[in-house]
């Protein structure tokens, strides 16, 4: 609960209480932007608040505040070096770390590692692993011979985008499956469908019709029938209720 506590306030800090323009400052000023300690001040108000003003959270309390401002800093650096998006995971798996090692002075965490390789982990890994990784090779490769050669360069499509569509829509349906909620299916297909059909429309190429409907078809059948069995083992190994 400390870990969570700590987190919640993390999350209000970063993204509920810093405008983009702090951020921009950040990045353009460095350690000269009067936005970097502000940001950190916050975030040592929120955490004040969390601990409850309780001197017996100093060490605590002051690791997560001064690596909190050196990883901002260290970050503001390597804007100018790296993307974006790979700096800001960077970024907030280090805050993260810090937090937990934090939390671990008062509250240790207690590692099972056994209990992550029990039946029912394992059987839930290989699911999440197969409809969405390897379910994207298989579907690519089930379907290869009918590939309409569309292009990737002209036809306006963000990179690898299918692939990623692809694994989310599979892991949506996995979950409507396991939860029951077989209603949300249909409306998954029909969402994707409203937004392929301007895109359909405008080909106007039947083969490419074809190709995206089988794709869809194979996509959402493996993430059903992933999810039916995945059922039937977890129901055979917690047994009869």
């Amino acid at each position: 609960m400390l870990f969570l506590k700590i987190f919640l306030a993390h999350l209000v800090g970063d993204f509920i209480l810093q405008p983009g323009s702090w951020v921009r400052d950040k990045n353009r000023r460095k350690i000269r932007s009067p936005k970097l300690f502000l940001h950190t001040g916050i975030h040592a108000i929120l955490l004040a608040l969390v601990f409850e003003f309780n001197i017996y959270y100093w060490k605590g309390f002051i690791l997560i505040i001064i690596s909190h401002f050196f990883i901002d800093l260290t970050k503001s650096w390597l804007s100018d070096k790296r993307p974006g998006t790979e700096i800001f995971f960077l970024d907030q798996a280090a805050h993260i770390t810090i937090i937990a090692i934090a939390t671990s002075f008062y509250q240790p965490f207690e590692f099972n590692i056994s209990g992550l390789l029990s039946g029912s982990n394992l059987i839930l890994a290989t699911a999440l692993v197969f409809v969405t990784f390897a379910a994207a090779v298989i579907i690519k490769e089930s379907i290869a011979q009918w590939n309409p050669e569309t292009g990737t360069e002209k036809d306006g499509s963000l990179s690898r985008a299918g692939r990623f569509i692809g694994i989310l829509e599979r892991l949506f349906v996995f979950v409507f499956v396991v939860s029951g909620q077989w209603q949300a299916i249909g409306f998954l297909l029909a969402a994707k469908s409203v937004f392929r059909f301007g895109d359909l429309k405008e080909s106007k190429d039947r083969k490419l019709t074809e190709y995206i409907l089988i794709g869809t078809l194979l996509s959402f059948g493996i993430a059903v029938l992933t999810a039916i069995v995945y059922l039937k083992l977890m129901r055979n190994i917690e047994g009869p209720q």
